[in-house]
């Protein structure tokens, strides 16, 4: 790990939870230079929901390249953007008789957050947008001022104006309806909150620590922007393609979004960022907000052929099947070892194992690791183990990996119970 070391900045992350050096993945399994195996509960935190290396990806893409397929076109017309349009309104807009306008923004999500709350004030004419605790919506200046974690946000680098956040659906509770919180501060003119353009949320919150908003918290807030003339914001780019069995993450809830965001798993491991906004929104003038890569064609190509598993019910009937065997592995888990006072939560194949004692999820997923297993954390605190792997996983991998899972809490419990045996013999 030298040349990382001395090379690269400290901000790398990632590199650290997982100190080694990767050579090549296939599926659900990646390799390093020994060619150690470690099975996969990352899944590039949700971009590789169809697996490493998927063959459909890899084969269409080697021979658009042998066939000197644009790689780069601005928002130029090309084949393969015409091919990815038309495919994306066939198999996952008219089904759901969905009506949206697409944009390409630029390569990342934050590129798709702050195109559409840049868009919302324009559109409304006003400036204020509405966010939730717990809230990530990524690290530029427009969407980390929406991003609630205090880790990623500093008075020096923020603007801090112009966002109000509110208690997300559970926050206080099951007692307390945070749909209603939010309506009265609306209602009061003195509440100190500005009428927003628009109010963003994740149906589940990923880095937040897996909640997942009830379908009826949801419909309760498209209600309210509905009452007070506010834009409502999905923010699907973790959790959409997917990973709650359905394509979009809101779709049991019934409702409507203004604009969706979507990246991460739609460009299939390469590059792709977009917005959904309704055709009423699409004010925008020619050229009015641009990025050098908006419309990766590489990914165009790999979203294509992805985008054939919702030509039928195969991955919501995959994710079903398998969201069982993790939810009732974290429920056993839960209740073989209840000095870890574990809590199980999420939805399809994200799934939180949210356990409160002080750094034991890094000291858990640091064991996992030595045993070839990649699982990330979530939380303010860290204190969540973040299930997410790619919804391809075979499920006998899927059990080896709980398995291993397992074996680390086991590990992580009986080392600490040695530590304070050690520490009362010594006093």
């Amino acid at each position: 790990m030298k040349t990382f070391k001395q090379h690269e900045s400290e901000v790398r992350s990632y590199i650290r939870s997982f100190p080694a050096i990767f050579k090549k993945a296939k599926g659900s399994i990646l390799y390093d230079e020994q060619g150690k195996e470690y099975i996969d509960f990352f899944a590039g935190a949700g971009t590789l929901n169809y697996g490493h290396n998927n063959p459909l990806v890899s084969e269409a893409l080697i021979k658009y390249i042998q066939d000197d397929g644009i790689i780069h076109g601005l928002d130029k017309a090309t084949t393969a953007k015409k091919i990815f349009l038309e495919k994306f309104y066939d198999i996952v807009l008219h089904p759901r008789h969905m009506e949206y306008k697409i944009q390409f923004t630029g390569p990342t999500g934050t590129n798709a957050v702050e195109t559409a709350l840049k868009l919302v004030r324009m559109v409304k004419g006003r400036s204020n947008i509405i966010a939730f605790t717990n809230a990530f919506h990524g690290l530029t200046l427009g969407s980390m001022a929406v991003t609630a974690n205090s880790f990623y946000r500093d008075e020096a680098f923020i603007n801090r104006t112009n966002v109000s956040f509110m208690p997300f659906d559970g926050y206080f509770g099951e007692d307390v309806n945070t749909a209603d919180y939010l309506r009265k501060y609306l209602e009061d003119q003195s509440s100190g909150v500005d009428l927003p353009a628009a109010i963003i949320l994740e149906c589940i919150q990923a880095e937040g620590g897996i909640n997942v908003a009830s379908d009826e918290w949801l419909r309760d807030i498209e209600q309210i922007c509905k009452d007070f003339d506010i834009l409502l914001i999905v923010d699907d780019i973790q959790v959409g393609n997917g990973r709650t069995g359905s394509f979009f993450s809101f779709e049991s809830s019934g409702i409507n979004p203004d604009i969706i965001t979507l990246s991460k798993s739609i460009g299939g491991g390469l590059p792709l960022s977009m917005v959904l906004l309704k055709t009423e929104l699409d004010q925008w003038k020619p050229g009015e907000h641009t990025g050098t890569f908006r419309g990766n064609n590489l990914a165009f190509i790999a979203s294509v052929e992805l985008l054939s598993y919702w030509e039928n019910d195969n991955i919501p009937n995959t994710v079903k099947s398998k969201e069982k065997i993790l939810k009732e592995r974290l429920m056993e888990i839960k209740n073989e070892y209840p000095s870890i006072q574990a809590e199980v939560r999420g939805k399809g194949l994200i799934y939180g194992l949210k356990i409160p004692l002080r750094g034991f999820c890094t000291e858990v997923s640091e064991e996992a690791f030595s045993r070839g297993l990649l699982i990330e954390l979530a939380g303010a605190e860290d204190n969540v183990l973040k299930f997410l792997p790619p919804l391809t996983i075979e499920p006998d991998l899927l059990n080896e990996g709980l398995q291993i899972i397992e074996d680390s809490i086991k590990s992580v419990l009986e080392k600490r119970e040695a530590m304070i045996e050690d520490l009362n013999n010594d006093s």
